[in-house]
């Protein structure tokens, strides 16, 4: 095992990356506050591993969604418990999310040289919101369904391209297979990856300045 690992180390300075990773200066005046930020990337990483369990049972469809929700909660060993850790942990991510930017607005946190750490940590914050507004619609219930339908058509209000947007997000004319199709596309494909790449460049930049000092 000691040669494969010196191969590797010889190459990679795994040794080197470790001892960074493990040993980073944190300033004295961090308290529990600012761990919010590491309670929203916790639940997010339970999001994507209870959604992408429940993806092998979930149908996008129209016909189908509702009852294949059903069959999670009744018929799959654990489901419900899959599908009620998957909500809960979604409310915990909005209210850290939240907690969070109020914390690193109130002690200044965006200020030079982190701007762009706060500009991708508000892209984070709209994914996120995103990210509720495209899962509630996933059931297709009479509460997803109306929902939809509000939320949809609210670009309608927008001079000249308020029709074109509403059915570019609902597929059609009116909520149906089309719009679901779209939600769940966004919901399990583009905003996780939307997100990992901001939050990628998020981490990156907080490594690189480290924490912002006190007010």
């Amino acid at each position: 095992m000691s040669k494969i690992y010196d191969w590797f180390e010889e190459r990679l300075e795994i040794q080197a990356i470790a001892d960074d990773i493990s040993s980073k200066y944190v300033p004295p005046h961090v308290n529990i506050f600012y761990c919010l930020g590491g309670i929203t990337f916790t639940c997010f990483l339970v999001q994507v591993a209870t959604g992408f369990a429940m993806t092998f049972y979930y149908r996008p469809t129209v016909a189908e969604a509702f009852a294949s929700v059903q069959y999670i909660m009744t018929d799959v060993n654990f489901g419900w418990l899959i599908r009620s850790i998957h909500r809960w942990s979604a409310s915990m991510m909005v209210l850290m999310m939240i907690l969070h930017v109020c914390r690193v607005y109130l002690t200044g946190g965006f200020k030079k040289p982190r701007e762009l750490t706060w500009v991708t940590g508000v892209l984070m914050a709209v994914c996120t919101v995103s990210f509720g507004v495209t899962g509630y619609s996933l059931p297709y219930d009479q509460i997803g369904y109306w929902a939809v339908k509000i939320v949809t058509g609210v670009p309608d209000c927008i001079p000249v391209i308020g029709p074109t947007v509403v059915e570019l997000l609902r597929g059609g004319s009116a909520v149906g297979q089309g719009t679901l199709t779209r939600f769940y596309s966004l919901h399990t494909f583009v905003l996780p990856l939307l997100t990992a790449v901001f939050m990628l460049m998020h981490f990156l930049m907080i490594r690189k300045q480290g924490i912002s000092g006190p007010l």
